[in-house]
């Protein structure tokens, strides 16, 4: 399914398929994967942010009340939570109108490395939750010092037994001519990533 055809479902009509898909035994068996990672992506158009947050917890619900425990991890929420652990999201509020958008651009990188900060931070969550699956979100609002391809690839050796699903603010693009790759917002060509699913070609 294309992303133009899936951006024009009716919001019931999504979280009828995301229900369907993630409550399946196929999907939590990782079934027609061909032994590659569990990684799915819920691309959506960006003007549907905010529909998307309430089907996303409606679908954590419905979810759980199903018996399928959900790991739901906000990427900014998650970082907003590192910065003020270590004692630097005052230092940051106070420093930004001094900073030039670069310069505070690094410094968040710096500290929100995904190899070494944030990725460890993830696998934390996973190790202290019983779930059967992993939602990721908050993706736009951490760009552009952390980038999902970025988080991806540093969760593939971490998340790899049990399915992932990036609800992402774009388009997952994937051509015989280009690969695939992520496109925020449906205008930021971000670097090649090839090895998720798009979560409406997935059937059961």
């Amino acid at each position: 399914m294309k992303f133009q055809e899936h951006s024009q479902m009716k919001l019931h009509e999504r979280a009828d398929h995301l229900f369907k898909v993630i409550s399946s035994e196929r999907f939590m068996n990782k079934g027609g994967l061909g032994n590659e990672v569990p990684f799915f992506i819920c691309p959506f158009q960006p003007k549907d942010a905010p529909d998307m947050e309430r089907l996303r917890k409606q679908l954590i619900n419905k979810l759980e009340q199903s018996g399928i425990q959900v790991l739901d991890i906000n990427l900014y929420d998650l970082a907003l939570e590192i910065l003020e652990q270590n004692g630097d999201l005052e230092w940051y509020i106070s420093q930004e109108q001094t900073m030039t958008k670069d310069e505070l651009k690094d410094e968040l990188q710096g500290i929100l490395d995904v190899e070494t900060i944030l990725t460890p931070a993830i696998a934390e969550r996973m190790q202290l939750s019983d779930f059967h699956v992993m939602f990721l979100s908050g993706v736009g609002e951490i760009f552009p010092y952390i980038r999902s391809h970025t988080i991806l690839n540093n969760l593939q050796s971490t998340a790899k037994d049990k399915p992932t699903v990036m609800f992402f603010p774009g388009a997952y693009t994937q051509s015989l001519e280009n690969g695939a790759s992520l496109d925020l917002f449906g205008l930021l060509h971000d670097d090649k990533y090839y090895r998720a699913f798009n979560i409406y070609s997935y059937e059961v």
